[in-house]
């Protein structure tokens, strides 16, 4: 999903009507009918209706989406996915996987949609446990100063006294390697450029093994991000097999600057980092899964869904208790209205997606021999802000039933569809052919 920013949550309709293309049509306990629609995944691989039929046939939903978007926006559920998360984040804080504060926020969400009336089950999974500890970095040549840290998920800690030694300061991996023989013994300073998240995160990924190759002690990476306010940012690393494991911490932006002018400069800089992070074996942990069951196809799978872990230092609320909370507010919205689908609405909140979609890789392991049952499966992990666009991958078939499904979204002013619709936690699914 694409969004911009402005009011919150508006999103939770947005996901709910894009799923039409798939639900095949929802009929009230109430006396109207409605006539059905076929799946995305239908229309790809079973169906040559024409264009102008599937766009009727969607068309008969807008008095069903209107009502959806008015109970949303302003009837009784306004404001209410607000609430849900405040409180949540609230109460819970941060959850970082194999945290003690992650295990109650899946107790917590499990007994909310519960008693939100809802079908909730959990689905056990193993996943990483990392912790930060004590961290600390100080340049104490040209002149002392403290430098803001984030160790990076899964790095190995120093020895207790740290590790001092010279700085080599790099824009890329390409200047690294023609500096190999220079980063010996040091700590390689990663000051490369913000192109896109996409292509400039691989330096948090992959900087700390590719300066082990070249025989550096430790990383320091640019935190990746376009602003800064003195502020590092932390995510995931990995270690390549086979070489040798160093620390490794974002700096901020700023810090980065600075001691590459004074490289520029010809200035020898000595840094002092000092991390006490550590991997303990792996912890038990769940997929949270609610659902309304189809009444007609309660085997076919339309699947919704955000992550329930964070990492250590702020609340989540963005990442992604917003894209987990949206998630199950759709399924609210279908059950206070009184539809049932004809296929299932699944709602799938993930356990350690920040490792990797370590949590979505057992499900899709679990589940994937029933991989011809799922419809469309969704993911909501950019924020959750006024709706902007949905981002959708698929047949040229499904693209054309998503197209008249967005038209239903007008009344929020949402009726783009664009390319390249993509998750971590989505994509073994789409990988396999699942529109998403």
């Amino acid at each position: 999903m694409a969004q911009k920013g402005g009011v919150p949550f508006l999103l939770s309709v947005f996901m709910f009507l894009a799923t039409l293309s798939s639900l095949c049509d929802c009929h009230p306990h109430s006396a109207w009918s409605m006539s059905s629609m076929a799946t995305a995944r239908t229309v790809s691989n079973h169906t040559a209706r024409k264009v102008s039929d599937i766009a009727a046939e969607i068309a008969g939903y807008t008095d069903v989406a209107k009502q959806i978007i008015d109970l949303a926006v302003f009837g009784a559920a306004q404001n209410r996915s607000y609430r849900r998360l405040a409180d949540f984040t609230d109460t819970i804080g941060n959850r970082v996987s194999g945290s003690h504060n992650l295990e109650m926020a899946i107790k917590y969400m499990y007994n909310a949609m519960t008693q939100d009336g809802l079908d909730v089950h959990l689905e056990p999974v193993k996943i990483p446990h990392w912790v930060r500890g004590k961290e600390s970095a100080e340049m104490i040549v040209p002149r002392a100063k403290s430098l803001a840290i984030l160790g990076l998920g899964s790095s190995v800690g120093t020895p207790p006294e740290g590790i001092e030694a010279e700085v080599l300061v790099v824009q890329s991996f390409e200047e690294l390697k023609h500096r190999a023989s220079e980063a010996i013994g040091r700590i390689v300073v990663f000051n490369q450029p913000f192109v896109s998240y996409g292509v400039t995160v691989a330096y948090r990924a992959y900087g700390a093994s590719e300066a082990a190759k070249v025989g550096a002690v430790a990383t320091l990476i640019r935190t990746i991000t376009p602003f800064s306010i003195n502020s590092p940012h932390t995510g995931w690393q990995d270690y390549q097999d086979g070489v040798k494991r160093i620390p490794t911490a974002c700096i901020t932006v700023e810090d980065a600057e600075l001691m590459w002018r004074m490289a520029q400069r010809g200035q020898r800089i000595v840094v002092r980092l000092t991390m006490g992070a550590k991997t303990l074996p792996d912890a038990d942990s769940f997929n949270t899964v609610v659902e309304i069951t189809g009444w007609q196809h309660p085997e076919q799978v339309v699947l919704l869904s955000g992550h329930l872990d964070s990492w250590d230092v702020g609340q989540g609320a963005m990442d992604d208790g917003g894209g987990a909370i949206i998630s199950w507010e759709a399924l609210s919205l279908i059950k206070d209205i009184g539809l049932r689908p004809r296929r299932t609405l699944r709602t799938v909140l993930w356990t350690a997606e920040e490792q990797g979609g370590v949590g979505a890789q057992q499900y899709y392991n679990l589940h994937k021999v029933n991989v011809s049952n799922f419809d469309l499966v969704i993911e909501s992990d950019l924020g959750t802000f006024t709706p902007l666009a949905l981002q959708f991958t698929g047949s040229d078939a499904a693209r054309k039933v998503m197209e008249e499904v967005v038209k239903l979204l007008a009344p929020i002013n949402t009726t783009k569809l664009e390319t390249h619709g993509e998750g971590t936690d989505i994509s073994p699914w789409m990988q396999a052919g699942v529109p998403g």
